[in-house]
């Protein structure tokens, strides 16, 4: 299933807001630096979910906020 995600770094809280089934907004604490942010978006989406982070893989948008994630289930 693919999902399309923004990503907002150096927010207050984590948190996700779902937009709708595929779209998603997701607020990190972590910087946007050394892949610090990207690694915890997938940490929040394995949560969600409840699966296996390494079943999460980012498809576009690696140095981007707007990514598109791929989630096997």
């Amino acid at each position: 299933m693919l999902i399309h995600v923004k990503i907002k770094p150096d927010s207050k809280e984590d948190k996700i807001v779902e937009k709708n089934e595929t779209s998603f907004i997701v607020y990190v604490k972590e910087p946007a630096e050394d892949n610090r942010a990207n690694k915890r978006l997938i940490e929040l989406m394995a949560e969600k979910f409840n699966i296996i982070k390494s079943k999460i893989k980012i498809v576009t948008g690696h140095h981007a906020p707007s990514k598109i994630l791929d989630i096997v289930e």
